[in-house]
């Protein structure tokens, strides 16, 4: 497996970096680094073509970039990763990018340009990364960060089944426990999302792998994050289902991004994974 990675050559992006090669590092996957020589490139999506806009930090000191990110891979007594250089473009300036890889690090520096992004919001873009993509995307945090756990975000959604398929798969490479975390809707309880479990085929794998469950109870959303380890890889859905998608999208991964520190692995509507 490989996950794409796009190095920004500055302090922060070493940050950055880092918490790919971590990443690759517990689930034993192949860093493929991306050191952009142009502001622009294609994400060639099964079916999207995305243009990623990168801001001029991106190109800062080429000359040294490689041996940067060759530090930060021996700094956590890893190989060197693999080079990424496109080899088609659909301008002089605007390379394409095919989506050969199993997971993408994606840090809100990258794609949008806006003064929403500053705020701390994840953009059009990026969002329609999520959707397009077809492996789970990373949002990392601002700074270095290592997780020993793995936290999941269930509602009984087809894509929170697909995060939890998602977890179970990386609980197998990294030995790491997993928890799931529901916010209650309603007056459901724990059976409801026990039969959710079950429609989705995913009792038998919950028994053997979910070492603990909490259901939040119906108050600030907030506050119940809380509970949430600040040393997990946090796992959940981009989308809800039905008419209340967008509105899932909106309230619920922005607040969950912009409150929690961790890293947080997004699974769009696309993911094809398997356990």
């Amino acid at each position: 497996m490989q996950m794409f990675h796009v190095f920004r050559n500055t302090p922060y992006g070493r940050e950055t970096l880092l918490q790919t090669a971590y990443f690759c590092k517990k689930m034993d996957i192949t860093p493929v680094v991306y050191i952009p020589a142009y502001a622009k490139f294609l994400l060639y999506m099964e079916n999207d073509v995305i243009q990623v806009d990168l801001d001029e930090s991106y190109l800062h000191s080429p000359e040294t970039a490689k041996a940067h990110v060759n530090a930060v891979m021996a700094e956590l007594e890893m190989a060197p990763p693999r080079f990424f250089a496109p080899r088609h473009f659909s301008t002089p300036s605007l390379p394409d990018v095919p989506v050969s890889f199993n997971f993408m690090t994606c840090p809100k520096t990258i794609s949008d340009l806006s003064a929403k992004r500053g705020s701390g919001s994840i953009g059009p873009r990026i969002r329609r990364i999520f959707k397009a993509a077809a492996f789970p995307v990373m949002i990392p945090p601002p700074v270095y960060k290592p997780f020993t756990r793995i936290a999941v975000m269930f509602g009984g959604s087809a894509n929170a089944a697909n995060a939890m398929r998602l977890a179970v798969r990386l609980h197998r490479l990294s030995g790491m426990p997993v928890s799931l975390y529901t916010a209650e809707e309603g007056r459901r309880g724990k059976k409801y999302y026990e039969k959710l479990l079950g429609k989705h085929a995913l009792t038998g794998v919950f028994e053997q792998t979910v070492s603990d469950w909490q259901i939040f109870p119906q108050k600030d959303f907030i506050d119940n994050l809380y509970k949430v380890p600040h040393d997990a890889l946090v796992i959940m859905g981009a989308y809800g289902h039905g008419l209340i998608r967008q509105l899932l999208f909106g309230s619920t991964l922005e607040i969950i991004q912009s409150t929690l520190p961790n890293s947080l692995l997004i699974v769009g509507p696309n993911y094809r994974g398997t356990m």
